[in-house]
């Protein structure tokens, strides 16, 4: 009798277990890192929703896309979080994705509206140094310096390929030739955001390809005012993060509420001390001591999704040619 009550008991917790339903989401390797949103994400969603919630690293953000492709519709992935706008058109393209139902009005400094995709976050994009370093003020003066700058793979990574946007959108027809002034001061192209980062941290060159906001982290983890980022005078680049749910997946209703929970205070207030962005949603308390600091380009540059998607293969043949010479 002792045994059948046992078994009873294991049966009714493993049943009990097999019927919460659990949630898939492919993201980047740093929002899921223990610094990053991923952990408190996790709790504060789970704690709603009455189901496993399941982060999946999968590389950088531009990795994301490339993964998918490779997975199509068998792809475990319920929701992905971490493609830009300079990949929305792409991914579009693929048909993996389903229209979502959320709306709110989004903090952004451009308007944003999108069937598929819902941004979490934003930023711009630049070179990090240390303060105490005279930074250049725009493309071609870094190219005559002789700084060194780590910066990341356009074809793994969202920020390597926002830099290719950038010089793209600033320069037009003359990338090729900012390409050719930028070649001799690339130390190393890495395969994401995290290993560029810490390389500059260990003094293996004096900026990476980053983000305004990157310095923060720094400032307020760290208390060291040490870094600062530059802002170049034909603009910085921006980019704003989104996330979408996978049209093949079971678990669309529970997919919904994960995007709209997204937008919310709850997964919004964690952004700009884990993920060091701005959010898409300005929380109620509003954002940290330190932000007020940060350098604030005076032009902002952006590609529309179809634009970056039909500039991309010019803007890596061009990227490619100068790094090959």
């Amino acid at each position: 009798m002792k045994y059948l009550a046992f078994a009873a008991s294991v049966f009714g917790a493993t049943a009990a277990f097999a019927e919460t339903p659990e949630l898939t989401v492919y993201t980047y390797d740093s929002f899921v890192s223990d610094w990053g949103p991923g952990p408190v994400v996790e709790a504060a969603f789970e704690e709603v929703c009455g189901c496993d919630l399941k982060f999946v690293g999968a590389g950088d953000g531009a990795a994301l896309l490339a993964r998918l492709r490779l997975e199509g519709a068998r792809s475990d992935a319920d929701v992905v979080l971490g493609l830009d706008t300079n990949l929305t058109a792409a991914a579009a393209e693929t048909g993996l994705f389903a229209p979502h139902a959320v709306s709110v009005e989004y903090d952004l400094p451009v308007a944003f509206e999108d069937p598929l995709f819902v941004p979490f976050d934003w930023g711009y994009f630049a070179f990090v140094h240390n303060a105490d370093l005279q930074g250049p003020t725009d493309f071609k003066a870094l190219g005559a310096s002789d700084l060194k700058i780590v910066i990341q793979d356009p074809r793994s990574s969202t920020p390597g390929l926002g830099l290719l946007m950038w010089v793209k959108e600033a320069y037009g027809a003359d990338a090729p030739a900012i390409w050719d002034g930028l070649a001799d001061n690339i130390v190393t192209v890495t395969k994401g955001w995290s290993e560029a980062y810490g390389l500059f941290l260990e003094g293996e060159a004096d900026m990476v390809l980053s983000y305004t906001t990157s310095p923060a982290y720094h400032l307020i983890a760290e208390e060291d005012a040490s870094k600062a980022a530059a802002v170049f005078d034909e603009g910085n680049y921006m980019q704003v993060e989104v996330a979408g749910k996978l049209a093949a997946s079971d678990q669309s209703e529970l997919a919904d509420q994960f995007l709209a929970f997204m937008v919310s205070d709850a997964f919004q207030s964690v952004i700009p001390t884990t993920n060091w962005m701005y959010p898409a949603v300005t929380p109620e308390a509003g954002l940290p001591d330190g932000f007020d600091t940060l350098a604030q380009p005076g032009t902002s540059l952006l590609m529309s999704s179809q634009a970056a998607a039909d500039a991309r293969d010019e803007a890596l043949a061009e990227w490619l040619t100068a790094l090959s010479q």
